[in-house]
């Protein structure tokens, strides 16, 4: 059987995955490309998790797509509308026909001398394994596992009689009407899960080690709405794109400059919001300053109105043990339970797990530096998508889909067959790719790529540099070599074309 080429393979499709593929489809309309999901549907993220209130954690004006109008009345909106809009967008640019469902790839070898990828792929739905060849592979799966989350070892957890539960493998069984919950964590999953339960469930407590910065926005942009309604959908869309990217890096800028005045505006805004008396510093103020992690977003206070109406609580203690009947805490306290939660976080993986080597040598990802956040140093024709940290993860897929599609119509252009990254001085300091403290980044921070204290070598977080460097800066740079063929020296910093075509 005949191996299929193709100019670009993507994988995951997902948020990046679609949004790739679309870019691609538009702009270099005569590319071959495919689209390899592992699982059996697209969407990502939006898919795979079910648990109750899924929703985004950022407003869809700058989670969704430049080129792509979020029409409804609220901003901040439920797994089922954003997967809805995602594949709408694959339907609408026609990349339904490019996406090959059950394709995991489990590993790539680069070789110079035919300037292709050789991809090896399993077939989750009949175990058989498949092989394509491409120029580049442009790795769309964000950096989670899928296939598990993230559950620490907790003593005693046999002895429960009740039904654990992580929020990655929700049951879709799960009857939880009446019964005492208890979920484990602080993050933006525990945040969303205890007002969705409480209410219907009989009583649900949200059990923390740490406290988690948390702040109250509307479910609905009033501002954004009236200027869809006023300017029609597109233009509507994108002046409160706009406007919310501004108020996105302001509330950033903010916590970072002055954090000990964000800490204190922050614990006005949770009190406000907290029956009177409630013990505001033990269950709402962190260790660390604002943005050191994510801060956690409850739409319309949803979780303080829980809290208010006594339906939930907060604890913040740490377990010694899990027992038949619940969970004995550090303080001698028990909280019963029916139900635990594990919402304990993800497992983080470079690269979505795939194996690389390059002429034979294996690629260590932790030994590579990240070029212009989209590349590795020493690896060629291979790009990779990781959003931001500090505002909507979408917002640094549109910036590097438009700067890959240059970087190819530049190579198109001028002949070329690979493209490498490669660090001029090898003394440059490098730090983790990710300056983020969340743990589940830390418990896997040396196997991920690492940063330099440079551009192209630092890692934007930052929209508007990204804009400066991905849309606006040129695609050929010193650090960037391009060769025909594999025998032709490397052609570095030619300047010959710039990449804004």
């Amino acid at each position: 059987m005949a191996v299929e080429h193709l100019d670009v393979l993507i994988v995951g499709a997902g948020i990046s995955g679609i949004g790739a593929g679309r870019y691609l489809k538009t702009r270099l309309p005569a590319k071959r490309f495919a689209i390899l999901e592992a699982r059996g549907a697209s969407g990502g993220t939006w898919d795979l998790f079910r648990y109750p209130g899924t929703r985004s954690d950022s407003d869809l004006h700058t989670f969704g797509y430049e080129f792509k109008p979020w029409r409804d009345e609220e901003a901040i909106a439920s797994a089922p509308r954003i997967l809805q809009y995602l594949r709408e967008t694959a339907t609408e640019n026609g990349l339904d026909p490019h996406i090959r469902y059950h394709h995991r790839v489990r590993a790539a070898a680069f070789d110079s001398d035919t300037a292709r990828w050789t991809v090896d792929v399993e077939r989750d739905d009949s175990g058989a394994t498949t092989t394509f060849t491409a120029d580049w592979i442009f790795a769309a799966g964000g950096y989670y596992r899928y296939d598990e989350g993230f559950t620490p070892e907790f003593v005693g957890r046999d002895r429960f009689e009740g039904e654990i539960v992580h929020p990655q493998h929700w049951p879709e069984d799960l009857d939880y009407e009446g019964k005492r919950v208890v979920v484990v964590g602080s993050g933006a999953t525990a945040v969303t899960i205890v007002p969705a339960m409480a209410g219907t469930a009989a009583h649900v407590t949200m059990l923390q080690r740490t406290p988690t910065y948390i702040l109250s926005l509307p479910t609905k942009d009033a501002i954004g709405n009236a200027l869809k309604k006023y300017l029609g959908p597109v233009r509507g869309h994108a002046w409160t794109r706009r406007k919310n990217i501004a108020q996105q890096r302001w509330i950033w800028r903010f916590c970072k400059r002055y954090p000990e005045r964000a800490r204190r505006l922050i614990r006005w805004l949770n009190a406000k919001q907290l029956p009177e008396g409630y013990p505001v510093d033990e269950h709402f103020r962190p260790p660390y300053d604002p943005w050191d992690q994510r801060l956690c977003l409850v739409p319309d206070g949803d979780l303080f109105a829980a809290i208010r109406a006594g339906t939930a609580e907060v604890v913040t203690d740490r377990i010694e043990t899990f027992t038949e009947h619940g969970i004995r805490l550090a303080s001698g306290r028990e909280l019963a339970a029916d139900i635990i939660v594990t919402a304990t976080g993800l497992n983080v993986q470079a690269l979505g797990g795939v194996t690389l080597t390059v002429d034979g040598a294996p690629i260590d990802p932790a030994q590579t530096v990240a070029y212009k956040g989209m590349m590795l140093s020493g690896v060629p024709n291979f790009a990779f998508i990781v959003g931001y940290t500090n505002s909507s993860w979408t917002l640094k897929v549109g910036l590097l889909c438009e700067h890959f599609c240059l970087l190819l119509k530049h190579m198109d252009e001028h002949g070329y067959a690979i493209c490498r990254p490669e660090i001029a001085d090898p003394t440059m300091p490098t730090r983790p790719f990710l300056d983020f403290g969340a743990g589940y980044i830390r418990r896997v921070i040396d196997q991920l790529p690492r940063q330099g204290d440079r551009l192209p070598w630092l890692t934007s977080m930052s929209y508007d540099t990204d804009v400066r460097l991905l849309r606006a800066d040129r695609v050929v740079d010193p650090e960037l070599h391009f060769s025909r063929a594999a025998t032709a020296p490397s052609i570095g910093g030619d300047r010959a074309t710039q990449g804004s075509g």
